[in-house]
Formats: structure tokens, sequence, C-alpha cells
């Protein structure tokens, strides 16, 4: 996420409003703080999976969409424990 050229107090806005969506899309009932948890550490996961084939994400828009890539998976993959 170095590349991604973008403040902590951006990544916290941008990170909540991924993990708000995500969990919009995953329907979950989580909180601010764990939306802002699930979009930054998604960003993360998502940039790190996608280098592997090559997808690279940049800027502001690109942060969130990988935010929300990576929320979308980080969800998935504790209802898959659960279960």
């Amino acid at each position: 996420m170095e590349d991604a050229q973008i403040g902590w107090i951006a990544a916290l806005i941008i990170g909540g409003l991924a993990g708000w969506i995500a969990s919009g899309i995953m329907k979950t009932g989580t909180g601010i703080f764990i939306n802002i948890i699930l979009g930054i550490i998604g960003a993360a996961v998502a940039s790190f999976l996608f280098s592997f084939i090559g997808i690279g994400f940049g800027g502001w828009l690109g942060y969130l969409v990988a935010g929300i890539l990576g929320a979308c998976i980080l969800i998935w993959l504790v209802r898959a424990i659960r279960s």
C-alpha cells in the first residue's frame, strides 16, 4: 500500500467506507470500528493477492476498490471458518 500515496486519516476514512460497502454486499451487521478494520486490512490483503497476477491498485479509488474486495474476502473467510 506504499504506492497509494494517502495519509492515515484518508486511510481510515476510505477503509471505513470500503468496510461499510463490503458489509452491505456481504449482508453483515458490523459497526464502524470493524468496518474500518475490514477496509484497511482488506485493502492490504487484496493488494497482496492481486499482485501475484499483476494487478496493482493505486490512489484513493484503487485503495477503495482493494478495500472492498479484500473486506469481502475476509468476511467470506470468517464465515467459512465459523461454519
